[in-house]
């Protein structure tokens, strides 16, 4: 397995291709949600995936939340199979890629419910109360650099 961090533009197609299908796949097709999935973020984001044989099996991107380049947003995590740690993996390598090359002051995301515990485990702590998004209910969660 490999763990690959690329920004937009450095991304192949075939690449970029693996990247929709998993999230598709995930956000679409297992978690019915419905959503603009391709969004103008994906330009200014960073990606982050870990891939075998060219095949995608976790995914997340982050990207700067305003202009002061002091607030890092995660997003779009996922794991094709569940179970084995490749949440946690690319989690902790994601972030550790984010404190060196995006230099920020604090990470956030926002969590579904169901995943809240996952993301303490990681050290985010929750700042917000409730809301539903995607017609699944989140919360902020942070963590301070």
């Amino acid at each position: 397995m490999k763990f690959i961090a690329k920004n937009f533009s450095e991304l192949s197609l075939m690449e970029l291709y693996e990247i929709l299908k998993a999230r598709s796949q995930i956000f679409i097709l297992e978690k019915n949600m419905h959503c603009q999935d391709i969004d103008s973020v994906d330009i200014k984001a960073r990606h982050f995936f870990i891939e075998e044989n060219g095949k995608l099996l976790a995914y997340l991107r982050a990207f700067y939340t305003d202009d002061s380049k002091t607030v890092v947003k995660i997003g779009r995590v996922l794991s094709i199979t569940h179970g084995i740690g490749l949440g946690t993996d690319i989690m902790r390598k994601a972030m550790a890629d984010i404190k060196e090359n995006m230099k920020c002051q604090k990470i956030c995301l926002d969590s579904q419910k169901s995943a809240i515990g996952f993301y303490e485990k990681l050290g985010f702590k929750t700042v917000s109360g409730e809301f539903l998004e995607e017609g699944v209910i989140h919360v902020i969660m942070q963590l301070e650099i």
